[in-house]
């Protein structure tokens, strides 16, 4: 709530003239949702912000709209499958100028941690646990998102960012080289797998290795890793595609449309 209060403090400084605070996966989660929703009202009062604590399937249009915008004018071409891999949860969205198709799945690289991966590194006992967890999702993403056909895969969040930024090798974090990065599958996979493996120390030394991201990139490596196993097999031909866009681009977007 202390960062609710810093961002109503910007938007009164700055004059926004309209807001939307959306709240995701930890909240859809939390016994306590009803407090937050409460202390977030109280934190922008005058600026009559009303938090939404939105479905997945809500968070995974947004999602779209915000990684997909102006993808086809760079020569990207749909249709697009676009993998918001977050914390609690992972949204998988097809579409190509708008969405045709999405559903949310209860697997995300700090659920995934917390269920399965305790040993540093993972016991292959709890990798097994983990990809047969992640494989049951999927199953359940291809019952509502066709994955042949598709003409890119865009990934998104810190997951797919620092999946991105070990596989070009880079000296630091550097949004500029990782948004829009085009990289193989098989470049992704096996990027993801050398994290997984790694244990702590060496992905805490990592150069481009966010301190709040060491604990649990194993489990969203894990993720991204069964994820382009399955899409490979469906879709052989697609591309993959890293941006730093995301559901805040989205939310962005759409409150500009309701403005005009």
């Amino acid at each position: 709530l202390a960062v609710a209060r810093e961002y109503a403090d910007l938007c009164r400084e700055h004059g926004v003239a309209a807001a939307r605070f959306v709240a995701t996966s930890a909240s859809r989660d939390a016994r306590n949702a009803a407090d937050f929703v409460t202390g977030v009202r109280a934190a922008f009062g005058d600026l009559d912000v009303a938090p939404e604590v939105v479905p997945g399937e809500v968070e995974a249009r947004l999602s779209f709209v915000g990684a997909t915008a102006g993808l086809r004018r760079l020569g990207i071409p749909g249709p697009y499958l676009v993998v918001d891999l977050g914390g609690g949860s992972t949204e998988v969205v097809r579409g190509e100028d708008d969405v045709e198709a999405a559903r949310s799945v209860d697997v995300g690289c700090v659920r995934l941690t917390e269920r399965h991966l305790a040993a540093d590194p993972p016991t292959p006992e709890q990798e097994t646990a983990a990809r047969a967890d992640v494989a049951a999702a999927l199953d359940d993403v291809e019952q509502a998102v066709d994955l042949t056909g598709l003409g890119a895969v865009v990934g998104l969040a810190g997951s797919v960012t620092t999946v991105t930024a070990h596989a070009l090798g880079l000296s630091s974090y550097d949004p500029g080289a990782i948004h829009l990065a085009r990289l193989s599958a098989a470049e992704h996979r096996s990027a993801a797998r050398d994290l997984l493996a790694m244990p702590r120390d060496r992905r805490a030394a990592l150069p481009f290795m966010h301190p709040g991201r060491v604990d649990v990139i194993g489990a969203g490596a894990l993720v991204w890793d069964e994820l382009l196993a399955r899409v490979t097999t469906r879709s052989p031909a697609a591309g993959v595609v890293t941006s730093e866009h995301d559901i805040l681009d989205g939310l962005a977007l759409q409150v500009a449309a309701d403005l005009t």
